[in-house]
């Protein structure tokens, strides 16, 4: 049987456009790091870029970009709306567009469920929310400067929520969601998929203090396979239909995240890591405390 050729797997959007399944993600990336971490990227093999107005790097991440000599047409380059400026998306993608260098993003994301007041970031704005926001980001498709367009935190109250109002006119190409065996959010990622919206997974890893390396099935599994645990959950949420973003500042981690090809997982394997969740419960990197309003599952962190 061939082996899985995953670094030149694409996904497919509602859209028609081939996303890179396996992409650099620049969450808490410094400024004075992410530029060496994207260009090293790129010259190893990734077509796919991801940031955000909110991380502080989009600047850095567009020398990076110019650094490695890749064509702008090959590279897949996300960045996301910040939440301060949901009343003037617009504004707010060129204001990115003009930090990263270029004249176009392939995806523009709704960073979070959350149309913060800028006056008062404490505050939500009294006469908007999410679903204003979406349909003045609909109008994005038109300008040619953003050629996709999607949501970012958004689990299942708030995507049905957007998805039944009447001003929804374009289902979201994307929902960017963390997710790996410690929050695997599985009706999430089945809501998505339901409606033809592709799910990506952020902090696919685990963070840099990730429990999982200390889990005897992961690192046994990866041992068995000669790859590292963070290989292996790379190819354990490929797997299972996510396109993934490890983040890195260190260019031979950033490499080694790349050397995935051939690496393949039996189904027992796939079912040992979902196992992981069962002993470690809900581990959750990213949290909603320091937002106005709260946008994750209650539930799932009792």
């Amino acid at each position: 049987m061939a082996s899985p050729q995953y670094t030149t797997r694409t996904f497919t959007l509602n859209t028609g456009a081939k996303m890179p399944a396996v992409g650099l993600g620049t969450w808490r990336s410094a400024p004075t790091q992410v530029q060496t971490a994207v260009e090293a990227a790129l010259r190893a093999g990734y077509r796919h870029i991801d940031t955000a107005a909110a991380y502080g790097n989009e600047a850095e991440v567009g020398a990076g970009i110019r650094a490695s000599g890749v064509p702008r047409g090959d590279i897949w380059l996300t960045t996301k709306l910040d939440n301060p400026e949901h009343k003037d998306a617009a504004a707010a993608l060129d204001r990115s567009l003009a930090r990263l260098g270029t004249d176009y993003v392939d995806l523009y994301l709704m960073h979070w469920p959350s149309s913060t007041d800028p006056t008062d970031l404490k505050k939500h704005h009294p006469d908007w929310d999410f679903r204003d926001t979406w349909r003045e980001m609909q109008k994005l498709l038109g300008t040619g400067k953003a050629r996709n367009i999607g949501v970012s935190n958004f689990e299942t109250i708030n995507l049905e929520k957007l998805l039944a109002d009447p001003g929804c006119n374009v289902v979201p190409a994307v929902n960017q969601i963390e997710l790996h065996p410690g929050y695997p959010s599985p009706e999430v990622v089945a809501l998505n998929t339901s409606k033809g919206i592709h799910s990506t997974g952020y902090s696919c890893l685990g963070s840099q203090d990730s429990p999982f390396y200390k889990d005897a099935t992961l690192l046994h599994i990866a041992e068995a396979k000669g790859k590292t645990p963070q290989q292996v959950l790379l190819v354990w949420g490929l797997t299972k239909g996510w396109s993934v973003i490890p983040k890195s500042v260190t260019p031979s981690r950033v490499e080694a995240n790349f050397q995935i090809d051939g690496l393949e997982l039996s189904d027992d394997d796939i079912k040992a890591i979902d196992t992981i969740a069962d002993t470690l419960g809900v581990y959750k990197v990213c949290d909603d405390e320091w937002l106005p309003i709260r946008v994750f599952d209650r539930k799932l962190r009792n």
